[in-house]
């Protein structure tokens, strides 16, 4: 047998039946956690129908799940701590039975709970699922593979949108069992992570001081010429020291941390505000044929994610992020600046924008994760999205609320100078990641 020290690094290994385990079982809790986001906004209009419900708790409730990946920070300290396969065995389950408990109340103070709880369950998916991925992913497949998982997320949100029109029939039952039919891809995520046998990482067993450990599990499942790399075997076998969440806003980490608070949060607030309610705002537009728009809004989001995937394998992640930002406030600063706008002008216009937001969701795995070093990455990118998930909900809440008291220009005139304002940020002050993530590779060989 090879001496330990020969060891090719593991994360150079071709990608294998390890890693594609791994994705899936991320890619499943993506679908689910897109899926589980969007119903909110389809399960209320109907429940409108058989419920007084005023515009404050139709943010409320759309804004749960978001509320709830707020959590995210402490989430990410978790498994910083006790480490990410358990997690992702577990918040599945959690989320379908969660779900299922929606059907048995009307009670708007629960229904709100249950979304919290669910939402707390996606921010595993997308803080520990996503650093598990990461630490496993040969570096050649990490940056595609992690720009990838957003076409799965987005085509459980759009599923989600007719799966919401397609449940009819059951009267005043009909809006609980839109918000109860996460449990159907919340159980199948759950049943194969069980049977999948996810690997602890190996990155977070040497920050743990257990090299050997992580040795064994690079061997079992790549082989035996695979093994931690020379920087990682001169590390002293001890646990890193543990820290607070505090150190990200230490002088080392501060700049990646509101850089990453900042355009993931600007992002949010906009892309949750509209997607969810896009029949209110739609409404508000003068447009009367609100399904053919939402047809047309979901089928943009799916071209600019595939698009952007393309973009975001040719330019800088600097790049990618301000000309994304940009071009969306255009859009939504030329739609409620412009009074007179006919409306076939406005319907363009508004899937142009559609199409370019939807881009800028292909940045959003890949930067965040690169933003962080192993030691810090999961609390860091929790804290990462749980300050996203701040925007998502604030947007979720006073997009309602603002469109019904000042007219959907506002909301408009709102979210344009959000992403005008955001996309100045990130070209001050945003690192670029990619050039820093390739140097990495070379230096941790």
């Amino acid at each position: 047998m090879e001496k330990t020290h020969q060891k090719k690094y593991y994360k150079h290994t071709p990608f294998s039946n390890v890693h594609l385990r791994i994705y899936l079982a991320i890619i499943l809790g993506q679908f689910t956690s897109g899926y589980a986001i969007k119903v909110s906004g389809t399960a209320i209009a109907e429940a409108q129908k058989y419920l007084q419900i005023s515009s404050s708790w139709i943010g409320l409730i759309g804004a749960g799940t978001l509320i709830g990946l707020a959590g995210s920070v402490f989430v990410g300290k978790i498994s910083d701590n006790i480490g990410r396969r358990r997690l992702l065995l577990v918040n599945m389950y959690i989320l379908t039975i969660i779900s299922l408990c929606q059907l048995f109340t009307s009670n708007l103070w629960l229904t709100l709970i249950f979304r919290i709880i669910i939402g707390l369950m996606i921010a595993i998916d997308y803080t520990v699922g996503n650093t598990l991925l990461i630490e496993w992913l040969p570096f050649k497949e990490s940056g595609k593979m992690q720009s990838h998982l957003i076409i799965y997320w987005v085509l459980g949100f759009i599923i989600a949108y007719f799966s919401g029109a397609l449940i009819t029939g059951f009267d005043s039952l009909t809006w609980k069992l839109i918000m109860a039919s996460p449990a159907i891809p919340g159980v199948i995520t759950a049943v194969f992570r069980s049977f999948a046998k996810l690997p602890a990482s190996p990155s977070w067993l040497v920050n743990q001081g257990k090299p050997k450990k992580a040795q064994r599990i690079i061997q079992k499942h790549l082989g035996f010429k695979w093994g931690i790399s020379k920087k990682q075997r001169k590390q002293v076998t001890k646990p890193s020291p543990v820290f607070s969440w505090t150190i990200l806003f230490s002088k080392k980490y501060i700049r990646q941390t509101i850089v990453g608070g900042v355009f993931y949060a600007s992002q949010s607030f906009t892309f949750f505000g509209i997607s969810i309610f896009l029949p209110i705002l739609v409404t508000k537009m003068g447009i009367s044929n609100t399904d053919l728009v939402g047809y047309l809004y979901n089928g943009c989001m799916l071209v600019g994610v595939l698009l952007g995937i393309r973009i975001f394998r040719n330019i800088s992640r600097r790049h990618f992020l301000v000309g994304d930002f940009i071009l969306a406030a255009v859009c939504l600063l030329v739609l409620s600046l412009w009074s007179s706008i006919p409306k076939g002008m406005s319907l363009l216009i508004f899937s142009f924008f559609s199409i370019v937001l939807s881009i800028g969701l292909v940045i959003d795995y890949p930067y965040t994760s690169e933003l962080f070093d192993s030691n810090v990455r999961g609390t860091g990118v929790g804290m990462v999205v749980t300050l996203s998930r701040v925007g998502a909900a604030a947007g979720t809440f006073l997009l309602p609320v603002i469109t019904n008291g000042l007219g959907v220009k506002a909301s408009m005139l709102l979210c344009g100078l959000v992403l005008l304002l955001s996309g100045i940020f990130c070209f001050a002050f945003a690192p670029e990641t990619s050039l820093r993530h390739s140097e990495k590779l070379t230096s941790e060989q």
